[in-house]
């Protein structure tokens, strides 16, 4: 039987940002702050020897340096995010981490309590990691 599981290591930073690129009215475009939460979803086959996916450890050395990266830092002075929306912020997790992380298949980014996105990479991915086409659940 393949078991298929998707397993969830969550990270926090905090960063200031603006959104140049929205109108000027718009209180975005202003520079604050947000507390993040990121969450890295990996999703494939339970090995049957060792009864995992992969170890919760593989998954927080692969994304701490790169949520390091954007702690405590000013988000648009980062390479590839001078426009850091939350889309942007999550895609430039995953171009960092799907090499180093077989079976990625969600990223997701909250922004407030009530506030995230969730990307699926570049083609998106359904609850088994298979490549759809668009958001399915």
């Amino acid at each position: 039987m393949n078991e298929i599981v998707t397993l969830v290591k969550e990270f926090a930073f905090e960063a200031a940002h603006r959104l140049p690129n929205v109108p000027a009215e718009n209180k975005c475009h202003r520079l604050h702050g947000h507390s993040y939460g990121v969450e890295i979803h990996v999703t494939g086959e339970v090995d049957p020897g060792q009864g995992w996916l992969i170890d919760y450890a593989d998954i927080k050395k692969a994304a701490g340096p790169v949520i390091e990266r954007l702690d405590h830092r000013y988000l648009n002075e980062i390479e590839d995010l001078e426009n850091p929306t939350s889309e942007r912020i999550a895609a430039w997790i995953w171009e960092r981490l799907a090499p180093a992380l077989p079976g990625l298949s969600l990223i997701v980014i909250r922004e407030t309590s009530t506030s995230r996105c969730l990307y699926r990479g570049p083609g998106g991915a359904d609850r088994r990691g298979n490549p759809c086409q668009g958001i399915q659940d």
